[in-house]
């Protein structure tokens, strides 16, 4: 699998440099989402703009990213999806249940909303303790 990783401070971009996100990339994408997230990484930002077809293993790999991300009080945002990996979303009912936005800009932007309203919980649950 081709992907380059560009760790920031809040968040880490994962770009894949693959055309197809299938049953021969989809468990290194697996083990490349579970690594991050051992390594520490909260935010994961996945830039799906080179990838022009997603079958179900893909799908696959793109909920055990989320599952675990939002297990550890992260955010997992998908970015630039194909018309045809959007479509697979929606027709497997799962565009409520990923984050997609449009651009990765917008992606890290919505990772600094998140991390903000994630400090103003905690200080809301620490005023009524």
């Amino acid at each position: 699998m081709k992907f380059t990783v560009d760790k920031q401070e809040k968040y880490t971009i994962l770009k894949l440099h693959e055309e197809k996100l299938d049953s021969s990339v989809a468990p290194q994408l697996k083990s490349e989402l579970i690594t991050l997230h051992a390594e520490g990484v909260k935010n994961i930002i996945l830039d799906l703009s080179e990838v022009k077809y997603t079958d179900s293993s893909g799908l696959s790999a793109l909920l055990v990213g989320n599952r675990i991300v939002n297990e550890s009080d992260g955010i997992f945002i998908m970015s630039r999806l194909s018309d045809h990996t959007m479509k697979l979303v929606k027709i497997s009912q799962l565009d409520g249940v990923f984050n997609i936005l449009p651009t990765v800009e917008e992606a890290v932007d919505a990772v600094f909303m998140y991390e903000i309203e994630q400090e103003l919980q905690s200080d809301e649950d620490d005023d009524e303790d």
